[in-house]
């Protein structure tokens, strides 16, 4: 494969997942999250099962043991995340949420150091861990961090960090305990256990919804989240990693949060502060430091 068209669709994956930020905002004022989550994962694994057919030839079979780990990928990166992700998009503004989402390797890499007594964070990567957090302080904070430390954090930053936890749990889970199986089977595997479950929790929503609420904009959104956001940009990230290397890719994650917070204030015209920004800086500075290899 060319490098440079490799490095292309590399550069793509983390604007098109910024970008999610922005479909997903559109789609949490229109829609309850449950609906909203629910939605976006049918279209997706459409999109999924196609691409794995024309890829891998079709699902792969199952055994009893990753039946229960797909089982667990899609109740929390499935199911559990984007009811958090679109919950708290429902509450903050994109800018922020994508500033918040910064952390994920962060808390991946800090659980998975204490798990593995193998895995060892040398001082520059805690310094980064550290960096990172405080950096999400300043933008939670909106700057004002002394009153800040006396108040509760709101529930849309809460619902994000719960995301956050959800996405760390589910990529352990894909790192330790699957086997066997192409990253493209067992997402596609995960992305239908999850739906199953979102769509038995919308049930519940379902009755409140007005189709009026099916504007251009919000079916433009869905789309976008469960073609672009889910199946075209995992298939293009991991054939970078196969064509690149992880160490190589994972960088070009950090990406993601810059294109989501430039996203929102150009497309939604959300405000520019000086806490996002510095905040901002902060954070993605000591996420560089973490995942650098």
């Amino acid at each position: 494969m060319d490098n440079k068209a490799t490095y292309a669709r590399l550069l793509a994956v983390p604007a098109i997942w910024g970008g999610t930020f922005i479909a997903g905002r559109i789609v949490a004022l229109a829609l309850p999250a449950t609906v909203a989550a629910a939605l976006r994962f049918v279209i997706a694994s459409v999109a999924l099962l196609v691409m794995v057919r024309i890829l891998e030839g079709g699902l792969p079979r199952l055994d009893r043991r990753q039946v229960l780990a797909t089982l667990l990928l899609g109740a929390t990166g499935v199911f559990a995340y984007n009811l958090f992700f679109l919950g708290a998009l429902s509450r903050l503004p994109a800018s922020r949420t994508s500033l918040i989402i910064a952390l994920n390797p962060i808390v991946t890499i800090a659980v998975d150091t204490l798990l593995s007594p193998a895995e060892k964070l040398g001082p520059k990567r805690w310094l980064g861990v550290g960096l990172a957090l405080f950096g999400v302080w300043i933008v939670i904070a909106r700057g004002d961090l002394l009153a800040a430390a006396g108040s509760p954090i709101g529930t849309g930053e809460l619902l994000m960090f719960g995301g956050v936890c959800a996405w760390t749990v589910y990529t352990l889970i894909g790192r330790h305990v699957l086997a066997g199986l192409s990253p493209l089977g067992a997402t596609t595997w995960a992305a239908l256990w999850g739906t199953l479950l979102l769509i038995v929790v919308a049930a519940f929503d379902w009755r409140g919804v007005d189709s009026d609420a099916f504007t251009l904009p919000v079916v433009s959104s869905l789309v976008y989240l469960g073609v672009l956001g889910t199946a075209v940009a995992f298939v293009w990230y991991y054939r970078a990693v196969k064509a690149l290397g992880a160490a190589r890719t994972v960088i070009f994650n950090n990406l993601v949060p810059v294109f989501g917070a430039t996203f929102g204030v150009l497309l939604l015209g959300e405000p520019v502060s000086p806490s996002l920004i510095v905040g901002g800086v902060i954070a993605l500075s000591g996420v560089m430091l973490v995942t650098r290899p």
